[in-house]
């Protein structure tokens, strides 16, 4: 099996809300806000193949079906399809996937899953040979979304999904196709039923998967979130989810499972580890999958 990380489309979102209550004077150490106190954030995706048999994308990215004004209120910094143009320098199309894993149905993790805008146009749904994967949870979130965060969702996503024939909803440890090689764990903290894929490792200790990579969504959607305590203003149960994460880390520290950041700007993959306090923190940063070996995952790129 080959691993890539696609890049879709970047953004610009405020930090505040990103860093939650962390205070400005904290979360410009990690990342330099522009005049309008936004800071970089990557939509990055996954390609594993081949993976049962299949070739698999985790997550599609912001995309760019955002019309322009919306394009400038959120950010998004290009108006092409970015994660299209990242699959083919791969070497891959959008009609080569075979699998779509989505953890959740937030626009910036399922906007790439449309055409680019274009003016009179009807949204298009790409990825025409794709199973979309997704946990029952969210999907039923995604079809009545709370006030707080309706504005999340895609108008019409649902609806053009339905309509493919090819949604695959799992609440459990594994979908049927993808088999016993992903994992599926689960937090509520950031939205109901999000779905973490992890990929499992060829080394098995005591019954257990060792060495894999876990595409991390929002859990940890990048470097300074390793830290426990730090939250984005988005989440919907900022104590649930730090509760969620600290048992995610710990168990992903013990099996050395690399984590798989889809927002970082500039780091991909990490591995994280545990002190003897009990912190966590990230080592052998990694920028960039290309045909990478999940055996040699973890080996750092210039």
């Amino acid at each position: 099996m080959k691993l890539w990380s696609i890049q879709g489309n970047t953004q610009k979102l405020d930090g505040g809300s990103m860093f939650g209550n962390a205070p400005r004077a904290m979360w410009t150490k990690w990342a330099t806000p522009d005049d309008l106190n936004r800071i970089p954030l990557a939509t990055r995706g996954l390609l594993a193949t081949p993976l049962n048999g299949k070739t698999v994308l985790f997550e599609t990215g912001i995309g760019a079906f955002f019309e322009p004004k919306l394009r400038e209120r959120f950010g998004v910094q290009e108006d092409r399809h970015v994660l299209l143009d990242s699959l083919r320098e791969a070497g891959f199309d959008h009609t080569d996937i075979d699998v779509v894993v989505l953890s959740h149905l937030h626009f910036d993790h399922a906007g790439g899953l449309l055409a680019s805008w274009s003016e009179g146009a009807a949204p298009q749904l790409l990825f025409p040979n794709a199973t979309f994967v997704l946990s029952t949870p969210h999907w039923l979130r995604a079809k009545r979304p709370h006030a707080r965060d309706r504005a999340s969702f895609i108008p019409g996503l649902c609806e053009l999904l339905e309509a493919t024939g090819r949604l695959e909803f799992i609440e459990g440890a594994h979908a049927p196709s993808l088999g016993d090689a992903v994992r599926f764990h689960y937090s509520d903290g950031h939205t109901p039923g999000m779905m973490l894929a992890e990929i499992l490792g060829p080394d098995v200790h005591d019954g257990a998967h060792h060495g894999g990579v876990v595409f991390c969504a929002d859990l940890v959607p990048g470097l300074p979130w390793v830290h426990v305590p730090i939250t984005m203003g988005y989440d919907r149960f900022p104590e649930l989810i730090i509760d969620e994460k600290q048992a995610f880390l710990a168990d992903m520290a013990a099996r050395g499972v690399r984590l798989f950041l889809t927002h970082d700007p500039d780091i991909a993959l990490v591995q994280v580890v545990r002190d003897d306090a009990g912190r966590f923190s990230a080592i052998h940063p990694t920028a960039a999958l290309a045909a990478r070996s999940l055996q040699h995952a973890h080996e750092t790129t210039p």
